[in-house]
């Protein structure tokens, strides 16, 4: 049995949600009304997945901070077209960083992506990283500001390429062609990163990654899962207040599949 625990604030779409899961036989789904609630469950061994729900973000965040602190924690917004038929493409990537204050430097960049690829991997498939930045990478020299988000952008492909030649769950043993992993610099390409199937999308910074999860979630309606939590254990996804049933349904569904992948 995969027992969820969702919070239910005053949006009750979560209720509606919940209830159209009923039809799967090993799920149990338990709503609870409280911050505190919802910590415990989350420190609870007996728990296999915590979704936010409509309970306010900020003392959980903090909770969950405090509790695994020996860990550096970042979250990421997985988006897959694969069930929308909105779509004819199955589109399937993270995107971060998103929180305003994230990303803001290569050294956590480096660290998000570690973790994104380690979670890509989890789902059974191949890290590919597109770097993202403020230009082409021929308007070097139109700004100050272009220019330094264009040469970080190289430092991080750079920093990433030796990186994971340090890590063991990569193959750098093969040529090019079959790696297991693929980095690459798509400067301000978004199109074109999604287009060829790469499945972390690395914002220059949480404002940059911000906009982009606005434009492409909630006024293009890209179906977003919610934020999925990183560099721990335990499963934990960040989900909006203001949620549709719909996108409530995908976060427990979500929450669902990974926690039977732990089985």
């Amino acid at each position: 049995m995969i027992r969820i625990v969702a919070g239910l604030g005053e949006n009750e779409n979560i209720i509606k949600a919940s209830n159209e899961l009923n039809e799967i036989d090993d799920l149990e789904i338990t709503l609870v009304k409280t911050e505190d609630e919802l910590i415990e469950a989350f420190k609870n061994p007996e728990i296999d997945a915590v979704i936010r729900g409509s309970l306010k973000a900020s003392k959980v965040i903090k909770a969950i901070k405090e509790f695994k602190s020996d860990k550096t924690i970042n979250r990421t917004t997985y988006i897959n077209t694969e069930d929308d038929e909105n779509f004819t493409n199955n589109y399937e990537f993270l995107l971060a960083p998103v929180g305003i204050d994230e990303g803001k430097n290569i050294e956590e960049k480096v660290t998000l992506a570690i973790q994104a690829a380690n979670f890509i991997q989890y789902l059974g498939k191949m890290p590919k990283i597109a770097v993202l930045a403020e230009g082409r990478k021929d308007d070097l020299g139109r700004s100050d500001r272009i220019d330094e988000s264009l040469i970080s952008s190289e430092e991080l492909t750079n920093r990433l390429m030796e990186t994971f030649k340090e890590l063991d769950n990569f193959d750098n043993d093969s040529d090019d062609i079959s790696k297991n992993y693929s980095i690459k610099n798509y400067y301000i390409l978004l199109e074109q990163a999604i287009e060829d199937g790469y499945n972390i999308i690395l914002a220059n910074d949480g404002i940059f990654g911000n906009i982009m999860f606005r434009t492409l979630v909630l006024l293009d309606k890209w179906p977003s899962y919610g934020a999925v939590t990183l560099g721990i254990d335990e499963i934990f996804i960040d989900t909006s207040r203001d949620q549709t049933v719909e996108g409530y349904i995908r976060s427990l569904r979500l929450a669902y599949r990974l926690a039977k992948l732990r089985k």
